[in-house]
């Protein structure tokens, strides 16, 4: 089993300027070792008053500028675009760039953004049933030509999808509830959740259950497992996530070695590959120095 790593990013220094965000993104990517194969970028619109850039041109962008990386969003929201020009999107991603895309997927959750951009969050079951659309209308833009699908939410009628892609792109659910697990083990390629083991390890049993249920194999779906990473220079600087917040993403450290402890677990579940946002550009360099190396060899 080969173990890799991504960098996810979601924080640039807009206020100072265009100058300022592409020394930091080249600082950054050219700092990575080989361990790390992925780049990850969020599909939100809005968070407050937070300042980021649009996931899908943003990951189009750097996609051009730096060659060795695959790309992929944590997690698009199905509900920001319909599910035709998705696949016409993603389409067009694999084949620009080689092969290099992953389509990351969720059902969505952020009413904030929601409500200020006027989309509607429908119900939580609806946006499940939604999602399970949306996965089924990808794979038909990207298999058939042309392609008819008609479901509870969405359709498409003879619609033909270009490029076409050979192979398409991976698709990827993230989630740990119950129902949009089972649509993961019908129709996804990879399920990503975040890498705290108590809401990890439900949801991984969930899934292989809802495998066995349809009689899919198990190994057939990449795991992948996403948080947080901060190992300062004086560990006393380390504030771990609040254990009471079930929102507080996990985060890694304060050490390398607390870090090889904390992802051993999932690499002995089959976690094959992991997403990771740093505090800081000395986390980045810890973490590919002293860490990676020690993980693939644990695979």
């Amino acid at each position: 089993m080969t173990v890799e790593f991504g960098l996810h990013i979601d924080a640039y220094p807009i206020a100072e300027g265009r100058e300022a965000v592409e020394a930091y993104i080249e600082r950054t990517f050219n700092s990575l070792s080989d361990h790390v194969t992925t780049l990850w970028f969020m599909d939100h619109l809005q968070f407050g008053t937070w300042e980021f850039f649009e996931g899908w041109t943003l990951a189009a962008y750097l996609a051009g500028a730096y060659p060795r990386f695959k790309y992929g969003h944590l997690v698009n929201s199905q509900a920001f675009r319909n599910p035709a020009l998705l696949a016409k999107m993603g389409a067009s991603m694999q084949f620009l760039t080689g092969g290099r895309f992953i389509l990351g997927i969720g059902a969505g959750w952020h009413k904030e953004e929601y409500d200020a951009y006027n989309y509607q969050l429908a119900a939580p079951g609806v946006r499940i049933e939604q999602l399970a659309d949306t996965l089924e209308i990808l794979r038909a833009m990207w298999t058939q030509f042309p392609a008819t699908y008609h479901g509870k939410h969405y359709r498409v009628e003879n619609a033909y999808c270009t490029p076409r892609t050979n192979p398409p792109p991976p698709i990827m659910v993230g989630t740990n509830g119950k129902k949009a697990l089972a649509v993961t083990a019908r129709l996804a390629d990879a399920w990503n959740y975040d890498y705290r083991t108590e809401i990890f390890m439900p949801a991984y049993i969930t899934l292989k259950q809802e495998c066995e249920k349809i009689g899919r194999n198990f190994e057939e779906i990449q795991l992948t497992a996403g948080g947080g990473a901060h190992f300062p220079k004086d560990v006393s600087e380390y504030r771990a996530p609040d254990p009471n917040d079930s929102t507080a993403a996990p985060k890694l450290g304060p050490t390398p070695a607390d870090a090889v402890e904390q992802l051993r677990p999932f690499i002995d579940l089959g976690v094959t590959h992991f997403q990771i946002g740093f505090e800081d550009q000395h986390s980045i360099d810890v973490f590919c120095e002293e860490v990676a190396p020690k993980l693939v060899q644990l695979a």
